[in-house]
């Protein structure tokens, strides 16, 4: 599904969230091998289920042609900084709900950029019908914790000792999803 774009200024940062397009596929694929050794939040290691140019052409084509997806970028001057991602189902029974995810470079945490893009996911989710959002958290991103919270997020379960880090420990993930009656 494609939304118009939004600009956004915050902290002397100027910014846009705009649909993904078929020309950012290799920049999006060197940005999620990026964000996987930037930080242990993702469920990758640096290079494990690597999506090449191609891989991310055809993503962003369904997502385009489906209602039930929207597949979105945080671009800083000419250069693709973050993502989010909302994937629906076909099943009737999953029609009302939509998995969420997002990402974006450490260099440019502190922006708002995570936020704008869970914003803009929302506000496409509630124009839309979408009754429930989901996603999952690292129990240690205290961070995004809060900010799901703001948004109205709550707690649904928690899958322990689901990860285990590079600090050999395991750690639980938080399920979390907001309704929209």
């Amino acid at each position: 599904m494609l939304i118009d774009q939004k600009a956004f200024h915050i902290k002397e940062l100027d910014y846009i969230i705009r649909c993904a397009q078929l020309e950012d596929a290799q920049a999006l694929s060197d940005l999620r091998l990026q964000l996987d050794g930037e930080t242990e939040n993702f469920d990758r290691e640096q290079g494990e289920a690597f999506i090449d140019q191609a891989g991310f052409e055809q993503l962003i084509q369904q997502d385009t042609a489906s209602p039930k997806n929207l597949c979105l970028v945080a671009v800083v001057g000419d250069q693709i900084v973050g993502y989010s991602r909302c994937e629906g189902s076909p099943l009737k029974r999953l029609a009302h709900k939509v998995t969420f995810g997002v990402g974006v470079r450490k260099a440019f945490w502190g922006y708002g950029i995570g936020k704008a893009l869970l914003q803009v996911s929302i506000d496409w989710a509630d124009a839309n019908g979408v009754r429930k959002m989901a996603l999952e958290v690292l129990e240690t991103n205290e961070k995004a914790i809060q900010l799901y919270e703001k948004w109205g997020f709550t707690v649904e379960g928690i899958l322990k000792n689901d990860k285990c880090l590079a600090d050999g420990k395991y750690y639980h993930t938080i399920i979390m999803g907001r309704w929209q009656p």
